[in-house]
Order: C-alpha cells, then structure tokens, then sequence
C-alpha cells in the first residue's frame, strides 16, 4: 500500500511539473522571451538605439549588420511605402522601422493574420528615435500579403 501511495504522489508531482512547465512556456511570450532576427545597416545609430529597447523588453536579438538592406527589404516584399532603416523577423513575422516592443507582443500574443507591422520613415519619438523630450505621433501600420493596409496602433496620443 505504501508503495502505491508513493508511486500515485510521483505521478501527482510530475504532472505538476509538466503542467508549470508547459504554462512557463506559454508565458514566456507575454514575458517577450523571443528570438528576433533584425538586419540593418552598418551606419545607423538608431537602429542599435532600437535593438537595446527591445532587449529592455526581452527580446532575444540577433544583430545582422548587412551591406544592402534594400535587398532584404525587396527579399520579404517590404515595399517603399513601409520601409524604414532596418527590418526584422520574428516567428515568421516582418517588422518593418521604430514598431515598439509592445505592439510586437501583442501581434505574437494575438497570432494577427498578417505578414508584418512597419512604422515608415523616421519618426522622432518612436523606440529609437528619441530626441530628448522631442516626441512626434506616429501610427504602427499592419500590411498583408495581398498589399492591404490598416492602423495597427495609433500612438498619436502617448
């Protein structure tokens, strides 16, 4: 009988176990625990500015200095309407410029049904970009793979 109680208490114990290790996995998203892949140039500042914003966040990054980004750009179907400084790519993802580390998460976290999130341009104020107080609105820009576009996130009033 004691043998039976203790072999019924390792199988209540390792099922525990198994249970916290998959709901650590599962919340080590929401904890930005991801390997994310940028490739820029080797000449932008603001580009590592933004790299360390999303280590901040815990982002696992891979720095990809590369001589010609328009052809990693032209390589994801990046178009010149959303291109920015750098591109990168996370499970599967494009993200195109300055997107903050949150919206990223919330894409990851959501499983959006699109091909990536870009903030065009350089935009003062965006993870990246700061100038001091200087801080310009600007809006997060989901695409697809059919071209479509819409507002992603509206950070004009942050």
């Amino acid at each position: 009988m004691l043998k039976q109680l203790i072999f019924i208490a390792l199988l209540l114990v390792s099922g525990i176990s198994a249970s916290y290790a998959q709901d650590e996995k599962a919340g080590s998203l929401s904890k930005g625990n991801t390997d994310i892949v940028v490739y820029r140039s080797p000449t932008c500042a603001c580009c590592g500015k933004w790299l360390a914003h999303l280590k901040a966040d815990g982002f696992n990054v891979t720095d990809n200095i590369v001589a010609n980004v328009q052809g990693i750009k032209d390589q994801y179907g990046v178009t010149s309407s959303l291109a920015s400084c750098h591109t990168a790519i996370i499970n599967g993802y494009i993200v195109e410029g300055h997107v903050p580390a949150g919206d990223i998460k919330t894409m990851l976290k959501n499983k959006d049904n699109i091909k990536g999130l870009a903030v065009p341009g350089m935009i003062v104020g965006t993870p990246g970009m700061e100038m001091g107080g200087q801080k310009s609105p600007f809006k997060v820009i989901a695409f697809d793979a059919n071209g479509q576009l819409r507002v992603y996130k509206d950070h004009s009033k942050d």
